[in-house]
């Protein structure tokens, strides 16, 4: 499933990416009708904080509207939206540009502390923006935080039967995969 988060929600579209769903943003200035093109042209849903933004798509793409202000709230009600899994593909994107990462090469982990070196991997590497990635802590504590909101989405959809309070969504009868 390939999304594209509006720019209210790029928190989301990090965490998005980190669980390794491919996940653009949307430009700046970049209006309504190109959007919807885009979305229609990539395939992509659409997951938006703005109504007006998500009447003014075509009835072809599929919108999802988020309703709360929280990064916990919006990940769980397009976890339900969309059935998302956020133990898919974790750490194989980059959370700044969506890149998928390739193996980091000897000259890549000279950048990283001495410390992070030592560690036993896997090393990543984003052939976009050359950012390193490296399994330290942060990784326990995001990991940790995905399968919460796993476990969550699934107690989610289990319980509302299809019907989500904490959101609201275009096209119910669209299935992605």
């Amino acid at each position: 499933m390939r999304l594209m988060c509006d720019r209210m929600l790029n928190g989301l579209a990090r965490w998005l990416r980190a669980a390794g769903y491919d996940t653009a943003l949307a430009g700046a200035s970049e209006a309504a009708p190109d959007l919807s093109s885009r979305c229609l042209t990539e395939d992509r849903v659409l997951v938006t904080r703005s109504r007006r933004l998500a009447q003014a798509m075509r009835p072809q793409v599929r919108t999802v509207l988020l309703i709360d202000d929280g990064l916990e709230a919006q990940a769980l009600a397009v976890s339900g939206e969309l059935a998302l899994d956020w133990t898919r593909a974790p750490f194989t994107r980059c959370v700044v540009d969506n890149a998928l990462l390739g193996e980091a090469a000897d000259a890549d982990l000279e950048r990283l502390p001495e410390r992070s070196r030592t560690l036993p991997g896997p090393f990543r590497v984003c052939p976009a923006c050359g950012r390193v990635y490296w399994p330290g802590s942060h990784v326990r504590r995001m990991s940790a935080r995905l399968q919460r909101w796993r476990d969550l989405g699934e107690r989610t959809i289990d319980l509302a039967h299809g019907r989500r309070a904490a959101s609201a969504s275009r096209n119910p009868d669209w299935r992605g995969s």
